[in-house]
């Protein structure tokens, strides 16, 4: 499953445990992405927040995992890219290319979109009361499933914590906590990390942004035997 996750909440993880049960997925593997080709790099918060915020999210399931490789990947963020990755990664697994339903009606203009109907199955989660054209969208490549949750969003979260607006119950405990700590998405005096972890990630008028010391560092499906099925999404979120 693949998504800006700025934050990750608790729509995503629902989404992704109804997805993981429908189709007897052996695993979903989260996917925080890198520079994402469609937002600007200013208004996304720094990558190790939101692995961070997905990795303490995600902790407590044992079928769920997060991968670095659009973390760790140069350069924007591309849907192909992720699932190539993943396919190296994973040769023989079936993969299963989990998105928002809003992400999904946008997926013709994603980049080498004909390669990306032979390396996963999509799997579009809608909104209650969401409509998805499906034409133009091959019939045995996309399969949509409603989950109540997904009404919550990332962006709402992100305009409560600016307001000053609780975000309990909608984003894991440990989330709420992690942006507490690093004061994401609050209007605030910049504010550098102490945290050996998140050397040089600073907070900047409620937005993550790298700081230009030590900026560029880096610190990761259904087959015979697991891992095997793989669930990630991507370009959106």
């Amino acid at each position: 499953m693949g998504g800006t996750f700025d934050p990750i909440h608790h729509g995503h993880l629902v989404a992704a445990s109804e997805v993981q049960a429908l189709f007897d997925l052996d695993e979903v593997v989260f996917v925080p992405t890198g520079q994402p080709w469609q937002k600007a790099a200013a208004s996304v918060s720094p990558g190790e927040h939101r692995y961070l915020m997905t990795v303490i999210a995600t902790a407590s399931n044992p079928r769920f995992s997060v991968s670095r490789v659009d973390i760790d990947r140069d350069g924007p963020t591309y849907t192909i890219d992720t699932l190539r990755d993943l396919r190296r990664l994973n040769p023989d697994a079936e993969l299963f290319f989990i998105t928002g339903a809003d992400a999904l009606s946008r997926i013709l203009s994603w980049k080498d979109v004909d390669e990306l109907w032979g390396l996963a199955h999509f799997i579009g989660v809608t909104r209650p009361g969401y409509h998805l054209s499906e034409s133009g969208l091959p019939a045995d490549g996309v399969t949509l499933t409603e989950v109540p949750a997904m009404a919550i969003s990332s962006t709402d979260c992100r305009e409560r914590v600016a307001e000053g607006k609780p975000v309990w119950y909608l984003v894991p405990d440990g989330v709420v906590q992690h942006i507490n700590k690093y004061r994401l998405y609050a209007p605030s005096a910049p504010v550098v990390s102490t945290d050996p972890a998140l050397s040089g990630v600073t907070v900047n008028g409620g937005l993550g942004v790298i700081d230009p010391i030590g900026a560029g560092q880096a610190t990761p499906t259904s087959s015979a035997s697991p891992p095997s099925s793989t669930t990630t999404p991507k370009d959106p979120a």
